[in-house]
């Protein structure tokens, strides 16, 4: 047998590559589906209770995982983010990732969020041409966690945006996507809307 030439070699590994990365998407989308049925504390066990049927998805796409420096504005804007159940939480637009797909670049802002007793977090949630449609109204969310070294290459995987608890019943408040957090695109990776 001849030897295989580089470049399908690189193929290949690529291919092996996302073959597991989707396996290991769907394992955890499984775990989710069992800690949401099972878990009392997740958001269908919660009073009142809502009955559980399994979370939708879109299928796995390698496509949807896109890199990005983080860019930190110099100046933090003071922000209020509205939930809703109409509460507002405090927060600074800390800074933003640049997405490239489609021959276009989109900016994904990073919000650090006041938490209790002094805390923080930082959150990124965005609507985009799916949202009302085939994902849920309020928006969608991706989590962050920030790195110190300022040259850090952020993995950014749609193929995990997920659904704040409000999705799924009205006993949660979640934050609302500001018209700024719009991406002009469709977004068809991640959680879909849970019911019709």
């Amino acid at each position: 047998m001849g030897a295989i030439a580089p470049g399908l070699a690189g193929k290949a590994r690529a291919a092996e590559a996302d073959d597991h990365s989707v396996a290991v998407l769907l394992k955890s989308r499984a775990e989710k589906d069992a800690a949401m049925r099972d878990d009392p504390q997740s958001p269908f066990n919660h009073e009142p209770k809502v009955a559980f049927t399994p979370l939708k998805y879109f299928p796995p796409d390698p496509s949807w995982v896109l890199h990005s420096k983080l860019q930190v504005y110099p100046v933090q804007e003071p922000v209020t983010i509205l939930d809703t159940k109409g509460r507002k939480r405090d927060g600074v637009i800390y800074g933003f990732l640049t997405i490239a797909k489609d021959g276009r670049d989109y900016a994904l802002r990073v919000y650090r969020m006041s938490g209790p007793a002094g805390a923080f977090y930082y959150a990124v949630w965005f609507t985009d041409r799916t949202t009302g449609d085939t994902t849920y109204a309020v928006g969608r969310y991706l989590d962050f966690e920030k790195v110190e070294d300022p040259e850090h290459v952020y993995t950014l995987d749609f193929n995990l945006a997920y659904n704040p608890y409000c999705a799924y019943t009205s006993a949660y408040g979640c934050a609302i996507p500001r018209k700024e957090d719009h991406l002009d695109l469709a977004v068809t990776a991640g959680e879909k809307k849970w019911h019709e």
